[in-house]
């Protein structure tokens, strides 16, 4: 065993991190206080009144709160369905393709769009899909009106969904594809033998042989249930859809900086955060209990 002047470089490595974390996550902290105070900026954190429960109080009596969380849910759902399944199938068949140049170039232009800002992203579907944009120009061809996508608010939710597929399935589908590859190829080589048909090695070797890692990122995914995804929906949203594309942390956002209810605001976010945490113990006990998944 080695002693603990050997461990020295490794305290060193895990001292910049250690710093990183003070600084930026653990001493700003103290700014959950407000979340039980009549918060006064002018006053500051510490001066301002004690109110103790009002803020969340106030929070379940206001009308947009149960829209706000069924839109988060109904989306982060979405999310975790699609882009589970969709990287899944993905994987599946380009793993069938036996040109290998043909295959990775495939992978390679599948990764790029996870590496876009939603910034960007954003702009380029609202240029897609505006009033003059090539989808409507399609749609007119057809003898179809203009279709205002971001004026609507039942679309509104699939657009998210959609573009947040097509954005990360590429990238997602990596841990698949890693699956994949640490499947034994003897098996395939026996099934053929035998006789076996390329469905039935699909259903009796390679499924069952990914089954655990698809279990296992749902499993984990479920923490995530309700982070819907701030960036994506801040840059596409508008008043014309809130009643469908309104989640918890636009809803934040507005009410903390722009109409300045501080409290409030943070009392939303801490009861979204203490949610996550519990949904998070729950997902990693679900992992090592199905999937046999521990991280300490």
């Amino acid at each position: 065993m080695l002693n603990r002047s050997a461990y020295k470089h490794y305290y060193l490595m895990l001292l910049p991190g250690l710093v990183w974390l003070f600084f930026f996550n653990l001493l700003p902290m103290y700014g959950i206080l407000m979340a039980f105070k009549d918060f006064n900026p002018g006053l500051g954190i510490f001066k301002s009144e004690w109110i103790g429960f009002e803020n969340f109080k106030y929070m379940f009596e206001l009308d947009d709160s149960k829209q706000v969380f069924q839109n988060t849910v109904f989306i982060a759902v979405l999310k975790m369905i699609g882009n589970l399944i969709v990287p899944l199938v993905f994987a599946l068949m380009l793993n069938e393709v036996k040109n290998r140049l043909f295959s990775r170039s495939v992978q390679t232009i599948v990764y790029l769009p996870h590496f876009l800002s939603w910034v960007i992203v954003a702009g380029i579907m609202l240029d897609i899909l505006s009033y003059t944009g090539p989808v409507n120009q399609l749609l007119a061809l057809f003898g179809s009106e203009p279709i205002l996508f971001f004026a609507n608010a039942e679309m509104f939710p699939w657009i998210i969904v959609l573009s947040d597929i097509w954005k990360e399935f590429g990238f997602a589908a990596i841990i698949f594809f890693a699956a994949l590859t640490s499947i034994n190829p003897e098996m395939y080589e026996a099934a053929a033998i035998d006789g076996a048909s390329q469905f039935k090695r699909l259903t009796s070797i390679t499924l069952p042989s990914i089954l655990p890692v698809a279990i296992l990122l749902g499993t984990l995914s479920l923490g995530n249930i309700l982070n819907a995804g701030f960036d994506q929906i801040f840059n596409l949203y508008n008043p014309s859809v809130y009643s469908t594309g309104d989640i918890i942390d636009t809803w934040v956002y507005r009410a903390g900086l722009i109409d300045m209810q501080y409290g409030l605001a943070t009392a939303v976010g801490l009861l979204k955060s203490v949610v996550g945490l519990v949904l998070i113990s729950i997902s990693y006990t679900l992992a090592y209990r199905f999937a046999n998944y521990r991280i300490f």
